[in-house]
């Protein structure tokens, strides 16, 4: 059997200290997806704005694990999935589509990550979509979107519809397809997309048995403390240097 290697061609001289300071985060945001047992094979996409003032954004080298993903790895394109860094890797221009349509619209948007987990994919058939029946829940309840599956994403003309549908919101299911996050960091839209799919997955294990709706009380408290950014953001800083020392333990080399 032979093992194959993959070549690191190191770009932190190529790029600013700021994009660098992005690319770390966003090549653990990859490694603790993979490490989550959130990932699919090579396909779906985290995705994140360069700091500056092109139009410019970091995606996964397509064909890549998500535990393959590194700083200098990922490719830096334009809004049309045009390589504008060429540091030896492809990307899936195609699987761009939903990120680019919330980076286009959302100037807030600074990272976007979109998933196709089981227990995502599974709420996001259920006709009455996420219930507010946990806390976990109803981190995002008050802030979530739906928009109806189109088939796979190559038409660049759902990009208008996909906004459209999320509006100012910063969650959303892809009915039928899975889940997506964007945020003002790779940190925050790492943490709502963690509570999306923990309470995706408690949903579908809750539905094996009588559910339990909290009361009305609680659910609109909730919509006060978490429905805005500054919670978020908050929040990433607590946790999110924590999930950075564990994407260290799992493999530093994510940093490169």
């Amino acid at each position: 059997m032979s093992e194959a290697t993959i070549a690191v061609v190191n770009v932190k001289n190529q790029v600013t200290t700021e994009e660098w300071q992005v690319r770390q985060d966003l090549a653990a945001a990859y490694r603790l997806v993979a490490h989550y047992g959130w990932d699919d094979m090579v396909f779906t996409h985290l995705s994140a704005r360069v700091p500056g003032p092109q139009e410019h954004f970091l995606l996964n080298p397509y064909g890549f694990q998500f535990s393959e993903v590194t700083a200098s790895n990922l490719v830096k394109v334009d809004l049309e999935g045009n390589i504008v860094l060429n540091n030896g890797y492809e990307v899936n221009a195609a699987g761009f589509t939903i990120h680019s349509a919330v980076h286009m619209a959302r100037e807030d948007a600074h990272a976007v990550m979109h998933l196709h987990t089981d227990h995502g994919v599974a709420v996001a058939t259920m006709q009455e979509g996420l219930l507010p029946i946990t806390q976990h829940a109803l981190f995002v309840y008050h802030d979530l979107a739906y928009h109806d599956w189109e088939g796979v994403a190559l038409d660049l003309d759902e990009r208008e519809r996909v906004v459209a549908d999320l509006g100012n919101k910063n969650v959303m299911l892809l009915r039928n397809h899975g889940t997506l996050a964007a945020g003002g960091s790779v940190a925050s839209c790492f943490m709502r997309l963690y509570y999306l799919e923990r309470a995706c997955k408690i949903q579908v294990n809750a539905m094996q048995g009588t559910l339990n709706m909290p009361n009305q009380g609680a659910i609109d408290m909730m919509e006060g403390t978490f429905n805005n950014p500054n919670s978020w953001e908050g929040l990433s800083k607590v946790a999110w240097p924590s999930m950075l020392r564990l994407a260290d333990r799992l493999d530093p080399s994510y940093a490169e």
